[in-house]
């Protein structure tokens, strides 16, 4: 059987621009989950498990509202509130896994295609340090040459090194051959920031699952000692630093609507 399902494995780019410049390049692997999909991988993978303990695994406390068994509800609900419904949703999760139980996702990103197969809706899923997500719903108007463009304000405290005041802009190539996840980050004087995921579809079995333990070992881990060893170059460069911020609500959701404002 043909999974939708996939390993994409590539590279995370980070890019600053001021007031210091940096810069940051770690491969890195993540999986493409569709939920119709979950429970037959969770079944007949040994490597993955779905909800738990497994060497690599997804658990709905990670995304959405956090709660065993409601991932695919609350994204509905979401979509619903976007004024968005469909008799069947394909959903795809594109994320890291935990590894060995662990896992820190800075973004997911949810695709949510139509029953008939049409992109209608991207959902950016997005982490802090401090235990916060916050996830902005944004409809899908066109696709140029297979490209997604989205803007919309920042909503949550991410980085001691960037300010609130920002706007996010997505440039987005969804799950094919590749996947491509662009990201700036402006405040009013201009660019500040670029981050990229770009990586090459692979098979999702558990030969592939194994090759990702070899070429990138206890990869989950890492992101998080990377997050804080820039963090110490940034601190060193001297770069300013933006207090937390504490979200309203520590699970909470904007949707992001045409005319470009937000709700929550």
């Amino acid at each position: 059987m043909t999974f939708q399902s996939a390993i994409y494995a590539g590279h995370v780019l980070h890019v600053r621009s001021r007031p210091k410049k940096h810069s940051l390049r770690y491969s890195v692997f993540s999986l493409l989950i569709d939920l119709d999909e979950i429970d037959e991988l969770n079944n007949g993978l040994r490597l993955f498990g779905y909800n738990r303990a497994a060497l690599y695994s997804v658990h709905d406390v990670d995304h959405g509202n956090g709660r065993a068994g409601e991932l695919r509800s609350w994204l509905e609900e979401r979509l619903a509130a976007a004024g968005l419904e469909d008799a069947g949703w394909k959903i795809r999760m594109l994320c890291y896994p935990r590894i060995l139980g662990y896992v820190f996702n800075p973004i997911t990103v949810f695709f949510c295609y139509r029953a008939e197969g049409g992109l209608a809706a991207v959902l950016y899923e997005v982490c802090n340090t401090f235990n916060e997500r916050h996830t902005y719903v944004i409809p899908v108007e066109a696709e140029a040459n297979g490209i997604l463009r989205h803007s919309c304000a920042k909503e949550m405290y991410v980085s001691p090194f960037m300010p609130m005041n920002c706007e996010y802009n997505f440039r987005i190539s969804p799950p094919d051959d590749d996947v491509a996840i662009n990201i700036g980050e402006s405040d009013p004087d201009g660019p500040l920031l670029f981050a990229t995921f770009s990586g090459r579809r692979r098979p999702l079995s558990d030969r592939g699952l194994l090759h990702m333990l070899l070429k990138y070992p206890l990869m989950t881990l890492k992101v998080m000692g990377g997050i804080h060893w820039e963090a110490l170059r940034l601190w060193w460069k001297g770069v300013p630093i933006y207090r937390h911020e504490p979200a309203a609500a520590r699970i909470a959701s904007t949707i992001v609507v045409q005319n470009g404002m937000n709700k929550s």
